[in-house]
């Protein structure tokens, strides 16, 4: 595979602002006075059991639009992605850019955290163990976390690639400091924003609200305006700060030129046994395994060794062909084969 590359364009993208903070700091607020700018076009609001949304309103300038939702997943993040689109209409159209608002982050981590355990209380060892002690506690599992991760993970595309300016809120608090082990340390306290782990990680630019000082910027992916872990403070924001001060002036965010950001989704690869699994089946077909026999080929998965269908230990490529000569049609015979693993070829 030969090397693919492409020099930086140097263009400032889309922001991805998250506004977290204490109780009545003024997120919500805060997001609804963009909406006044003359500098941006349509605004849409995603109320996630916030409430502010009909209310922040009747803020002077406040030009918003309340998005509507039953409150299922699905129907919050197809009203995202259709967000998507009329944002991409308005950029390729040169209007200025459209705003999403998401109030807020700390509900939709809730939301799935609720499915997740949901799903615990309502799996076969869950209910056995209701059954027998209705306060039980039932663990929610990792296959369980991860999928609920997985929705979370598909949010953040849409909103880490979405064509026009994104604010998130969310809540934030100092809680208990625990050690290596999850136990509580004593008379130690660290701040933490209430939502999915990476949720700060993805946003372009963080800014922190209190209700009795000055709101910060304690992050920015920005070289007009980085502040560097480890080496530079929080920026402490101006009294009259604005989020259209933030992203047209301190980021130098230029609608003209700005960009979405273009991830290339990562693609999980299939496993050993996921391969080793369907081949085993008995409706597999000779033609199928040759295309198994050439997956786990291109998947390198030359040495791997794995547990067979008498409980030995055999070799993935080795399981494929012998399966594979078993099921070979006695008509082409002579004529189609696998390469073995030692390399020669079947007769």
């Amino acid at each position: 595979m030969p090397l693919n590359t492409r020099p930086p364009t140097g263009a400032v993208p889309w922001p991805l602002i998250l506004l977290e903070g204490g109780e009545k700091s003024g997120k919500s607020f805060t997001a609804a006075l963009l909406s006044a700018s003359p500098k941006i076009g349509r605004t849409v609001w995603l109320d996630l059991n916030e409430g502010a949304a009909d209310e922040y309103g009747a803020i002077k300038g406040a030009r918003y639009e309340v998005i509507e939702h039953d409150g299922t997943w699905p129907s919050i993040i197809g009203q995202v992605a259709a967000a998507k689109e009329e944002a991409a209409k308005a950029s390729e159209a040169g209007d200025l850019p459209l705003v999403l608002v998401i109030d807020s982050m700390t509900a939709e981590w809730d939301l799935l955290k609720d499915w997740a355990d949901q799903r615990a209380r309502n799996s076969d060892s869950g209910k056995a163990k209701l059954a027998k002690n209705p306060n039980a506690e039932v663990q929610v599992t990792m296959n369980l976390w991860n999928d609920a991760t997985a929705r979370h993970r598909k949010l953040m595309t849409i909103l880490m690639t979405f064509p026009g300016i994104v604010i998130m809120t969310a809540r934030g608090k100092d809680v208990a400091a625990l050690d290596a082990k999850g136990r509580p340390i004593e008379n130690t306290k660290e701040y933490r924003v209430e939502g999915n782990k990476n949720l700060a990680f993805d946003a372009s630019c963080w800014i922190r609200l209190f209700r009795d000082k000055p709101a910060v910027m304690v992050g920015a992916r920005s070289v007009h305006v980085g502040v560097r872990p480890g080496s530079d403070d929080p920026i402490t924001l101006a009294a009259d700060w604005s989020l259209e001060g933030v992203i047209f002036g301190l980021l130098k965010c230029d609608p003209a030129n700005a960009h979405a950001r273009k991830l290339a989704e990562l693609q999980a690869q299939r496993t050993p046994e996921q391969i080793r699994d369907e081949a085993l089946e008995t409706t597999t077909d000779f033609k199928r395994i040759r295309e198994l026999y050439a997956e786990a080929k291109e998947l390198q998965y030359d040495g791997v060794t794995l547990e067979n269908e008498t409980g030995d230990e055999e070799q993935l490529l080795k399981i494929l062909f012998r399966v594979g000569e078993e099921r070979k049609p006695k008509a082409a015979a002579q004529r189609a084969h696998l390469t073995p693993v030692n390399g020669k070829a079947a007769s």
